[in-house]
């Protein structure tokens, strides 16, 4: 459901959201204290988990929509649109979000564990594409983190418009310019929105787009691949055939990026560890999920190296999301040598159709992304 005009946003639902968030937190809170005395053995204690952290994610935000407030009244007219006024909403979303990310850890066993990580002096002074596969719960708060604290970027992210009901995250990520996009099938240019956006970044914004457009799942996966068997894709269908563990890319976003400007230092983010938890039931099952952490890894692709024909640049993220998927491949391979057990809700193979062309993945992962890294 879409949300409402942003007037309507501003002046009516955000000051309604922090008493809301407060009596909302009261609750969770009750709930939480409530499953203790009810059940004073139980182990994991799920309900507890869920409701403390229900109640820390709505006061953060409402103390996200207080302190935009208040960055507001300090900031006069003018100031509005420059470097700091941007700086100060980067400063107050990596607090929320490193709050939020630290109180997951003991909360839901929740852990990010970076392999590697471009050097931040490689991507200062430039602006930055960030291209990332989608899957598992809290993934894109966990990228976003670590573009903020780790290599002190400004997200620029493409999210849907749907996220613009959650009070707090709308005016922070409005502030600094994030691009939302309405559902498909508005007839709205959406590449040319996010091509408006990518002209507009500066030295320190990182675009943060998601090329799958959707959370991975096994439905999403089977259905995308009987899409382009349907319309006749067949080497597409092949190449989403062999790349199991991700959602075949959408170029056009990219293409938009590239197209807008040619300046821009690629990163590619691939992660694995809790995409297989892909309902809600999957998540209470797993809770805490202590002993799964989510490995990313990230690889630089300078400017110099992207090809400049719009046909070659979307063989080129091809490549790079077959490489996502060998290197998620072999992390999930690993993961279930050492328990023994296969992962949770994993995809089926994909048979590829008779007379299609099979584009089988990468041999070795690690090989691979390092090979992409380097161009």
């Amino acid at each position: 459901m879409r949300p409402p005009h942003q007037l309507v946003r501003r002046m009516v639902l955000d000051p309604l959201w922090v008493p809301v968030a407060a009596a909302l937190a009261g609750l969770f809170l009750l709930v939480a204290g409530a499953s203790v005395v009810v059940a004073p053995l139980a182990t994991r204690r799920r309900i507890a988990r869920l409701a403390l952290f229900g109640a820390l994610y709505v006061l953060v935000d409402a103390c996200l929509l207080v302190g935009c407030a208040c960055l507001w009244l300090a900031h006069p007219l003018p100031a509005r649109r420059g470097e700091r006024w941007a700086d100060a909403h980067a400063v107050l979303l990596r607090r929320s979000l490193g709050l939020l990310v630290a109180a997951a850890r003991p909360l839901f066993g929740f852990r990010v564990k970076v392999e590697e990580l471009p050097a931040p002096e490689n991507l200062a002074g430039r602006p930055v594409l960030v291209l990332a596969r989608h899957g598992g719960p809290g993934d894109s708060f966990a990228i976003v983190e670590v573009l903020l604290s780790r290599l002190h970027l400004r997200p620029i992210i493409v999210l849907k418009d749907a996220l613009q009901w959650d009070p707090g995250l709308d005016v922070v990520l409005t502030r600094i310019h994030a691009c939302f996009l309405p559902a498909r099938g508005t007839g709205r240019d959406l590449p040319g929105r996010i091509a408006a956006a990518a002209r507009g970044l500066g030295r320190r914004d990182a675009m943060l787009l998601f090329p799958e457009g959707g959370n991975w799942t096994p439905r999403r996966y089977r259905n995308a691949l009987a899409r382009l068997w349907a319309r006749g894709r067949r080497v597409a269908a092949a190449k989403a055939a062999a790349n199991r563990h991700v959602l075949p890319p959408q170029p056009a976003g990219v293409l938009a990026c590239l197209g807008a400007r040619s300046d821009f230092e690629v990163v590619v983010v691939a992660h694995t560890g809790l995409e297989d938890l892909v309902s809600a039931a999957d998540v209470w099952r797993a809770l805490p999920v202590t002993g799964r952490p989510m490995v990313m890894r990230w690889w630089q692709l300078p400017a110099a190296d992207l090809p400049v024909d719009p046909d070659a640049r979307a063989d080129w993220l091809d490549v790079q999301w077959a490489v996502v998927d060998s290197w998620i491949d072999a992390r999930k391979a690993a993961r279930q040598r050492a328990d023994g057990v296969p992962a949770i809700g994993a995809a089926p193979e994909a048979a590829a159709q008779p007379g299609s062309e099979a584009v089988p993945p990468a041999a070795d992962a690690a090989a691979a992304a390092d090979a992409a890294s380097q161009g």
